[in-house]
């Protein structure tokens, strides 16, 4: 592994047209990733505004997301620090009775375990909402693994999705800010200190 196949892994994907005819505003793979990288946040796919402006979570849930981390914008989007790394890279289109579809099923298998090998420094992953966290640890309910979060410690921290609909659902679990936040922080910090292996 080196940035020189890493940066060809990038052009790889982002040439990839593999899922090209479902996608209602044509293939335009999302990601951000360094092989410094400590932390990574594994989400569910683009949204229109990140498939506009080609930057991961560059939305009203992006800035719930940074607001759950206490996480600036540099720090967030800067990819020797964070990587960014959804399921579908790519924005998939809107069902029938709103909201977006899920990432399209292609893509982490054809992709995922190849990204991940180029990222030898991650020292925690992030599993944001329900298709990473069934993706990485099998069907559950998100709420559940949200609230025994420590069951996935030193590796993977679950949260929930980041949407607009999330406020409500932290109003009827206050042990979300309570007990949730405050650790997620802790264990952030963590892992963006810890030093980076020499490649």
């Amino acid at each position: 592994m080196s940035d020189e196949t890493l940066a060809a892994l990038l052009k790889r994907i982002k040439a990839c047209t593999a899922c090209a005819a479902h996608l209602p505003l044509g293939p335009r793979p999302v990601l951000h990733v360094s092989l410094r990288a400590r932390l990574l946040i594994a989400s569910q796919a683009p949204g229109t505004k990140v498939h506009e402006t080609g930057i991961s979570f560059n939305d009203a849930s992006g800035d719930r997301l940074r607001s759950w981390l206490n996480m600036d914008r540099s720090t967030f989007y800067d990819p020797e620090k964070v990587a960014l790394v959804p399921m579908g890279f790519c924005y998939p289109g809107r069902l029938p009775q709103g909201g977006d579809r899920p990432p399209r099923r292609e893509c982490a298998p054809l992709w995922r375990e190849e990204v991940l090998a180029e990222l030898p420094n991650i020292r925690l992953t992030l599993l944001v909402g329900a298709y990473a966290q069934d993706y990485v640890l099998g069907a559950g309910r998100v709420s559940d693994r949200v609230a025994h979060f420590r069951d996935y410690l030193p590796q993977f921290f679950p949260l929930p999705h980041p949407s607009w609909r999330t406020g409500a659902w932290e109003r009827k679990n206050p042990w979300f800010g309570d007990e949730v936040l405050p650790a997620l922080r802790k264990e952030v910090r963590l892992a963006l200190e810890q030093p980076v292996t020499p490649i």
